[in-house]
């Protein structure tokens, strides 16, 4: 096992979770470039193996093997107004649930939080031994 396993492992899961802010920045956009509104994307995690020398697994991380789009149907808000509006007055939203997404954000926040302390315990354990090979 190497010394800075640990500290990988936690830095994988912080590249990983950061991708879970695209659908709040996106809850109101109605139009993109392939068109219609914004749909919600989900990053798919895998765990990260690595071969050890007898031959088992153990786990070196988290990884995002692909991030998929939620084809649900969009929300449809009755604004006549709207330049984006169809010919019943509807305008198509993206199909982003602000309570779903504040849920993920707030479970992605804690495990952020917890694997930066993770890869900050890390650290001040590695200064500590060089402190004390120094003497």
């Amino acid at each position: 096992m190497k010394i800075f396993d640990s500290m990988e492992i936690a830095g994988s899961s912080l590249t990983a979770h950061r991708l879970w802010t695209s659908n709040l920045a996106n809850i109101n956009t109605t139009r993109t470039k392939a068109g219609g509104p914004y749909k919600r994307r989900v990053p798919v995690f895998a765990e990260m193996l690595d071969e050890t020398l007898d031959g088992y697994h153990d786990i070196g991380g988290v990884r995002v093997i692909g991030i998929t789009e939620d084809n649900g149907a969009p929300r449809m808000t009755y604004q006549p107004d709207h330049p984006d509006a169809n010919e019943q007055g509807y305008v198509a939203y993206p199909n982003v649930n602000l309570v779903r997404e504040m849920t993920d954000m707030l479970v992605a926040s804690r495990a952020y939080e917890a694997n930066l302390s993770v890869v900050t315990t890390g650290r001040d354990m590695w200064n500590s031994a060089l402190e004390v090979i120094r003497g």
